[in-house]
């Protein structure tokens, strides 16, 4: 489930970087265009939309890390990696908790 969730939070973060560079450029032409960006980051959807990101990115991160850590054989054995695939769900939790408030 998690190593399945790392390839979805990789295609959901590269599918969404364009957008994300365009409101990036789009917040940099002109002071008028950095008022309408920064009001876009007002509304529920767009909110809902960051903290989707924000998870995507946590999840990549943390499973990258596992990955990484399997790929140099720690955690190999069944029991092992699913420990570790629930740590890897607990640390997404808890840095979901401590960075939603800067969204919302």
């Amino acid at each position: 489930m998690v190593s399945i969730l790392h390839r979805a939070s990789g295609v959901a973060l590269f599918v969404a970087m364009p957008v994300l560079l365009w409101w990036l450029y789009a917040s940099l032409r002109s002071a008028e265009s950095y008022q309408a960006a920064t009001g876009w980051l007002q509304s529920i959807p767009v909110k809902l939309l960051l903290s989707g990101l924000l998870w995507a990115f946590l999840h990549h991160f943390y499973a990258g890390l596992r990955h990484l850590a399997m790929d140099v054989h720690w955690m190999t054995s069944l029991q092992k990696a699913r420990f570790s695939s629930r740590v890897v769900l607990l640390l997404v939790g808890l840095s979901m908790l401590g960075l939603l408030p800067a969204i919302w």
